[in-house]
């Protein structure tokens, strides 16, 4: 998956609590193994009419907050059914990283193992943040992994914590098939190893 080091984009609000998987992808859009066309079902069933049309107030439907590519959302975010069309939706739409004060677990969890950051701040953090991003064309952060940081548009920092496993993974790119390939020549010496002690296995 790609590196996850800087990101300088335009933050979209959604300051709806208790978004859940199904909110995010409807089950519609399930019957697909791809990671890629599921952005357009991305918050399918608020973005658009039943013909198809946009509903204009919706958030990532208004010019400034189209090419969005973090998110800040209110608490919960991600809760619900364990699908791992969320994460592969949101980064097919373009969203990288998702700020919310908590996410549901296995949500968080898929993240990671997509190449999104998952950002937990406070609630007063939050509500900065916030009021940065519904700036509309000024709404632009910057996340820093590698310093835990996020940097508003005046120039205030909010840390945050993550866990080092999952920062190196994030900063590395790497899977848990990247993480497994790290060790390919461990692996390849134990198989050596083992045709040896166990010649009857052949």
């Amino acid at each position: 998956m790609d590196k996850f080091t800087t990101l300088e984009g335009v933050a979209a609000p959604l300051r709806t609590i208790n978004v859940d998987t199904d909110m995010i992808i409807p089950k519609q859009y399930l019957k697909t193994i791809k990671r890629t066309g599921l952005g357009r079902g991305l918050f399918a069933e608020k973005r658009y009419h039943d013909d198809g049309g946009e509903h204009p107030d919706f958030v990532l439907n208004q010019p400034a907050y189209r090419n969005a590519t973090i998110l800040v959302a209110g608490d919960n975010f991600g809760c619900g059914s364990s699908r791992e069309h969320a994460p592969w939706a949101l980064l097919d739409y373009g969203i990288r990283c998702v700020i919310s004060t908590s996410f549901g677990d296995i949500f968080y969890n898929n993240c990671f193992k997509n190449g999104i950051l998952p950002i937990k701040v406070s609630h007063e953090n939050l509500e900065k943040l916030f009021d940065d991003v519904e700036r509309g064309a000024n709404a632009t952060l910057t996340i820093d992994l590698e310093a835990q940081e996020v940097h508003g548009p005046d120039g205030d920092v909010i840390r945050f914590e993550i866990d080092p496993h999952r920062k190196h993974c994030l900063l590395h790119g790497l899977d848990d098939i990247g993480l497994t390939l790290e060790k390919a020549l461990k692996i390849a010496a134990f198989e050596e190893t083992a045709k040896l002690n166990r010649p009857w296995h052949e």
